[in-house]
């Protein structure tokens, strides 16, 4: 089966504590956990290597007004992982874990990011109304298109997910305003899915696929993680995707299941 890597483990389960599962969920995070790889790294790259060839203008997309945001992550994005053992950097190229040579082509910032690491970035750029999202690499879409939400702020973004409300939406937006660049964020999601496949984008105007089905085989986890640029003020909001059979969740993490309320999607 194309577009998938299995996890071992689901190393978080976000419904077994309020403080996470409550909307919007969101948690300090120390600045050395910002960027993780994990035992799906190798995988999860090579389909992301082959998106980005394949089909740049379904992953990608920039704006003009968040070009500058774009560059800076790239300069983030390097520094991180300058800190991991992992990649080795030679004049304009880095070496993966994996092996895989990487040209740092700045001209294309958001590309050469989602070639370097496992989750996919968003920016949210500050404008008079709030963020919108300026940009992105987008290769693990979980039933969303980028393409429908270029430039578009929060409460658009999330059309229509239920549990995505005006309310939220506003505290979200709070959060993004007072956000300071020393103190990065993360929460994590989850959802059931029947299938396991990582690029999983969807229309607005399309129907769920799975929906009205029993007993799904997947759960499908973001850590999502929140980071305020100093240059431009832009948010990086990244999205690191774990994909993992419900049969290699622990019995506790099976057991909260059923209460949790845990969408289908």
């Amino acid at each position: 089966m194309t577009d998938v890597v299995l996890h071992d483990s689901l190393p978080f389960a976000p419904w077994l504590a309020p403080a996470s599962w409550r909307l919007p969920g969101v948690q300090p995070l120390e600045a050395g956990d910002w960027l993780i790889r994990d035992e799906a790294f190798a995988g999860q790259m090579q389909i992301r290597d082959r998106l980005i060839a394949e089909t740049p203008d379904l992953v990608h997309a920039l704006t003009d007004d968040a070009r500058g945001a774009a560059g800076e992550c790239l300069d983030r994005v390097l520094n991180a992982l300058g800190r991991d053992q992992g990649y080795q950097f030679t004049g304009q190229t880095a070496t993966r874990p994996d092996g895989v040579q990487v040209p740092l082509d700045r001209a294309n910032p958001l590309m050469t990011v989602g070639r370097l690491m496992q989750a996919d970035v968003c920016l949210m750029t500050p404008g008079p109304k709030g963020h919108v999202l300026g940009g992105a690499i987008l290769c693990f879409p979980s039933n969303w298109t980028l393409a429908e939400k270029l430039g578009r702020p929060m409460t658009r973004i999330h059309r229509p997910v239920a549990r995505y409300d005006e309310d939220i939406a506003r505290r979200v937006q709070r959060l993004f305003d007072a956000m300071r660049v020393e103190q990065p964020l993360w929460r994590a999601n989850a959802i059931l899915h029947h299938s396991p496949k990582l690029f999983a984008p969807r229309r607005e105007a399309e129907p769920r696929d799975g929906i009205g089905a029993t007993d799904p085989e997947y759960l499908r986890s973001e850590r999502q993680t929140l980071l305020k640029l100093p240059g431009t003020q832009a948010i990086v909001f990244t999205i690191h995707t774990i994909v993992v059979p419900i049969s290699r969740l622990t019995d506790v993490q099976r057991n909260g299941l059923a209460a949790s309320g845990i969408e289908l999607g």
